[in-house]
């Protein structure tokens, strides 16, 4: 049976909220074991995962982007946090990446029927007058890449019906996503370090 876009959206809509309330209580499981305050406790919990651990986070991150059931902040959060600063960046990176890459040849490949499995019509036809002028969308794609609060994984898509070439935005991702996925992780990870301060006092 072949579901509609709207129930696919509703169906994704239902997963991204279980999947928060899941991550919230292991969040908050985490917390209790002290892992976000005690590095040796956090290395200690990770010293069996050192190489199935960033093997699973890189495919929660791509999936999270090709299939947005698990808000992208939370992600990035975690990396952070169970990885340290700097590999935590680099799985965020790669994973965000190649996630970007295959929402593109999707959408590509399928077409705005896919897309409309993912958003609806009224949030791809916000966006899809920036296409009308290829150059100006090629710079307008870049510029969203890069400022933090754009809606990167429709501009995603939507960058798949256009006529950009792969080249073009392969480098536009690979040189705009390190800005905003470090501006997201580590104001994520200092503004949860903030919270857990307050919450301690």
């Amino acid at each position: 049976m072949q579901l509609s876009a709207e129930k696919s959206r509703k169906l994704i809509n239902v997963l991204t909220l279980i999947s928060f309330i899941v991550i919230i209580a292991l969040v908050i499981y985490w917390w209790k074991l002290g892992i976000f305050t005690n590095p040796n406790k956090m290395k200690a919990y990770l010293a069996d995962k050192k190489i199935v651990g960033p093997l699973l986070f890189v495919l929660i991150q791509i999936v999270q982007v090709v299939i947005p059931i698990i808000p992208g902040g939370v992600s990035l959060l975690a990396g952070v946090v169970f990885f340290g600063p700097i590999w935590g960046f680099v799985y965020n990176y790669v994973g965000i990446c190649l996630g970007s890459f295959i929402i593109f040849y999707l959408s590509r490949r399928y077409g705005k029927p896919f897309i409309l499995h993912l958003v609806s019509e009224e949030t791809l036809d916000k966006y899809i007058k920036w296409t009308k002028n290829q150059k100006k969308f090629n710079w307008f794609f870049a510029l969203c890449i890069v400022a933090p609060a754009a809606p990167d994984d429709v501009l995603c898509m939507l960058a798949g019906l256009t006529q950009m070439k792969f080249w073009t935005y392969f480098w536009i991702i690979i040189l705009g996503k390190p800005w905003t996925i470090a501006a997201y992780s580590f104001g994520l990870l200092y503004g949860a370090k903030w919270l857990f301060g307050i919450f301690k006092k």
